[in-house]
């Protein structure tokens, strides 16, 4: 190794590795094709790249450390799904959403990360996610490795899971297929994009004259604006209504509609029914009845951003025979604006049952929100009598929705000297804890606990609930990333089963100094499924005794606090004495504003 680059931390023999060739040195002026990358990441302002390493980017790795300096920034991960799930989660902690970018090793890397991608796409969450391959060229291949890391157009593995792939043929196109790429995963509805940069193309040196990518920037289309005509539509249809809902679940993606959304629903005492993808409405409002059979009574139902009206409509009451039963009356009236019929995918069918509406609008509810606040503004400017109406309607969804939060708490206190620890005290306990900071709920909701027991008051404090398994504990490192540094206590509810997946994303928190609050929600056991096979059992007449067989974390009981500690994280427990918990949370949050990740590892009931 030459004087000029530095040992690593934790000096490891070098003597049997092959030479280390310094980069070019200063004013030699060779550029090379994965030079053009890094450019066109800071051009975009892109700050973390996150990666487990491999040699079909080796090219762009080397320009990231040498060309680029560090920048952006590279976050260094055991899986790639947790790498693809940190870009997930920084993402979407902005507002505007602010794209991070993940890099794949070519077909294995790719096909690891494809659950994240999955979710991001699910998710309406930018992520640009670069991979490499292996020489195009048959010539340029070297035995066996180059040939098994190429596939014939390796996009073809999630182009049903992403908005946009592509495969740069040369350095001249790559400039283009960024930007395109770019501007893609950041037109609404948003989601990830895929580029695949040949390793042969990385590597070869450009001509002296190659322009540097610059200029102008890469221009987002302007979001769509309502119909006028259709939004008139609208209008009517909540100023004739009696008993209107509002039921919304991405309308929280731009944080200022959530304001303009407590207008809308202020202005004629609207009940509001969040579905939990994002924060759409102050979980401490008056007006919002979320977890009720608010929808029972609804002559007119409005769908704000809503890509699953079925889960606010549909109630099961027979999880075997998936039985279920409509909440609504047959004879209300159904609106909704949104993007729902912009984003069906011809494989994955992440869209609700159909069914029709009285008014549909394809539009941004950032434009139409506010431009419906201001119809029935004018509508309603000036009648004493509607405006008279308002305040008593107002006064019973307030009851109501008080009713709704002290029968909570009441569950809530329900054995509340139990061991195993119940959900219902986990939840008060870590409110009680972080409820005087400025504190960010990361990706999970103690199956809802906590939007029932806490005061979730601002957008940014949570970013919606979790998807898939093995993805929470990236995407809550991602949000924890995109808030480091502003003192906020990012707290993240982990599932046992989750962490099982990706035990080694709490490696990530410590080398990157990412802090966060880890509770475990540690029931040992993936109990989700517990439960369809506990149903399934009831439903056959076989044991339900038996249903934990193949579905308990236990025998051994993994050591979650251990192998945090383990990993340079702090960790107390495994806590089964609810009485322990209040104070290992505190001595958890000191480490946490130390600048660690730390973990609580709580035992809790399986309800």
């Amino acid at each position: 190794m030459t004087d000029k680059v530095p040992p690593p931390k934790n000096p490891v023999d070098f003597a049997a590795a092959p030479e280390v060739v310094p980069a070019a040195p200063p004013g030699d002026g060779t550029r090379y094709g994965s030079d053009l990358i890094v450019d066109l990441l800071l051009a975009h302002d892109i700050e973390y790249v996150a990666l487990n390493p491999g040699a079909s980017f080796r090219g762009l790795h080397d320009s990231l450390v040498n060309y680029g300096q560090g920048r952006p920034e590279m976050i260094l991960c055991q899986h790639e799904e947790t790498a693809v799930s940190i870009a997930h989660g920084y993402a979407k902690a902005h507002s505007p959403a602010r794209p991070m970018a993940a890099i794949l090793h070519d077909v294995v890397g790719l096909l690891n990360a494809s659950m994240s991608t999955y979710i991001s796409y699910i998710d309406r969450v930018p992520v640009l996610i670069l991979g490499g391959t292996g020489p195009m060229n048959e010539a340029k291949r070297r035995p066996r490795v180059d040939w098994h890391h190429t596939a014939n157009i390796q996009g073809n593995a999630v182009r049903d899971i992403v908005k946009w792939d592509d495969q740069p043929v040369s350095a001249d196109t790559i400039d283009d297929s960024f930007r395109r790429a770019y501007r893609v995963a950041m037109t609404e509805p948003q989601g990830p994009v895929y580029l695949c940069y040949d390793a042969q193309i990385q590597e070869d040196p450009l001509p002296i004259d190659f322009p540097t990518p610059g200029g102008h920037p890469t221009v987002v289309p302007a979001r769509m604006g309502p119909d006028p005509a259709a939004l008139t539509e609208v209008a009517e249809l909540l100023l004739a209504a009696e008993r209107p809902v509002i039921v919304t679940q991405y309308l929280g993606r731009d944080h200022a509609t959530v304001a303009s959304l407590v207008d809308l629903a202020e202005s004629l005492a609207i009940p509001v029914f969040s579905i939990p993808t994002r924060h759409n409405f102050p979980t401490n409002h008056p007006l919002n009845l979320s977890f009720s059979d608010v929808l029972g009574e609804a002559d007119l139902v409005l769908g704000l951003d809503v890509k699953h009206l079925d889960l606010a409509e549909y109630e099961v009451v027979d999880s075997a025979t998936r039985q279920r039963i409509s909440r609504v009356p047959a004879d209300a009236k159904w609106a909704e604006i949104g993007f729902s019929d912009l984003e069906i995918s011809s494989w994955a069918s992440d869209y609700s049952q159909y069914r029709d509406v009285d008014v549909s609008m394809i539009a941004d509810t950032s434009l139409a929100v506010p431009a419906l606040n201001a119809l029935i503004d004018e509508r309603i400017s000036g009648d004493d009598v509607r405006r008279d109406s308002v305040a008593p309607r107002y006064a019973l969804i307030s009851e109501r929705h008080r009713e709704l939060r002290a029968g909570w708490d009441r569950e809530a206190r329900v054995d509340w000297d139990a061991s195993p620890i119940t959900t219902g005290r986990l939840a008060l306990e870590v409110w009680d804890a972080v409820k005087d900071e400025d504190w960010v709920l990361s990706a999970g909701s103690l199956e809802g606990r906590a939007l029932k027991l806490w005061d979730i008051d601002h957008p940014y404090r949570y970013g919606g609930d979790r998807f898939g398994p093995g993805t929470q504990i990236g995407i809550s490192l991602g949000v924890a990333l995109a808030h480091k540094g502003s003192g906020r206590i990012v707290v993240d509810f982990q599932p046992d089963g989750d962490l099982m997946y990706d035990a080694g994303a709490l490696w990530v928190a410590a080398k990157h100094e990412i802090p966060m609050l880890v509770v475990m929600f540690n029931n040992r056991a993936y109990y989700n499924d517990w439960q369809h096979q506990i149903s399934i059992a009831r439903h056959r007449g076989t044991p339900p005794e038996r249903a934990f067989i193949g579905q308990d974390i236990s025998g051994p009981d993994p050591d979650f606090a251990g192998l945090a500690r383990t990993m340079g994280c702090y960790g107390e427990g495994p806590i089964d004495d609810p009485a322990e918990l209040g104070p290992a949370l505190r001595r958890a949050i000191a480490q946490v504003k130390e600048g660690r990740l730390a973990l609580v590892d709580a035992i809790t009931r399986f309800r």
